[in-house]
């Protein structure tokens, strides 16, 4: 009875060792076959291969366009601008002489230009000290023309006026008598254009 009790425990025993044998076996298989986890670090940041550059688009050209010239054209009008008006006088006359004043066009702009220089826009006009009118080119003898000159850049052109010597106004019905000795002041006008003042003085 005793020999057969010890066997009994001497096959459990190789079979407890059987068993727990199998079980590290295949707990060593299992760890072999299950693949190695990747590093923490690896996981987080890209290798280059991975990073991927932003195609770049190449700046568009600028286009700089020249200033369009804003100056007058050549062969156009001479306007107001483009010219010099003024007044040549003796500078002194006897009363009741007949002095020939000038009516002095300067084209002072950078290309040539036309103007009408006809008689009926061409003006002189005399004032007295107080600013009274005394006498006017076109108040009696009033004359037309037509001359479209074309006056090339710095180009003078004088324009003759003669005074009777004797008083006027515009509609001509007045007497006309010959202005006291004194100091005046003569004005030019080319149609819109406008000289400044020369004196005179008559005496």
């Amino acid at each position: 009875m005793l020999v057969v009790l010890l066997a009994v425990l001497g096959g459990s025993g190789w079979l407890l060792v059987a068993l727990i044998g199998d079980r590290d076996g295949a707990a060593a298989a299992t760890g072999t076959a299950r693949p190695s986890e990747t590093p923490a670090l690896e996981r987080v940041v890209p290798t280059v291969s991975e990073v991927r550059t932003p195609a770049t688009t190449p700046p568009a050209p600028v286009v700089v366009s020249e200033p369009t010239p804003t100056g007058p054209a050549p062969g156009g009008p001479c306007t107001d601008d483009m010219i010099d008006l003024s007044v040549r006088t003796p500078g002194q006359v006897a009363v009741g002489s007949k002095p020939t004043f000038e009516l002095v066009v300067v084209n002072t702009s950078a290309v040539p230009c036309v103007r009408p220089l006809d008689k009926q826009v061409q003006e002189l006009v005399m004032v007295d000290a107080a600013g009274t009118r005394v006498w006017g080119s076109n108040d009696c003898f009033p004359e037309t023309s037509s001359d479209q000159r074309t006056l090339a850049p710095g180009e003078t052109v004088v324009l003759p006026l003669v005074w009777g010597g004797l008083t006027s106004e515009p509609t001509c019905t007045a007497p006309r008598v010959t202005p006291a000795p004194g100091a005046y002041t003569v004005r030019g006008r080319l149609d819109t254009k406008v000289s400044g003042d020369a004196p005179i003085v008559v005496g």
